[in-house]
């Protein structure tokens, strides 16, 4: 996804739809590090989109408590 297509998408959604989506990149990022270290992660690109993406996140989480 497009980080643009994403900033709007997270911009629509509410507190809890944001933490929901917060806790879903932090399994997947849990899963993909636990690949890496068994050497069964084909596309590693896929840390760093999950990590960033779990940043946006947390950040639309913070601007929306505030």
């Amino acid at each position: 996804m497009k980080r643009q297509e994403f900033l709007k998408e997270i911009a629509g959604l509410d507190k809890g739809a944001l933490q929901d989506k917060a806790n879903k990149l932090a399994e997947e990022l849990m899963r993909l590090r636990f690949k890496q270290g068994s050497k069964q992660l084909e596309k590693s690109h896929q840390l760093k989109e999950t990590r960033r993406a779990l940043a946006r996140v947390k950040t639309a989480l913070k601007k929306k408590a505030a």
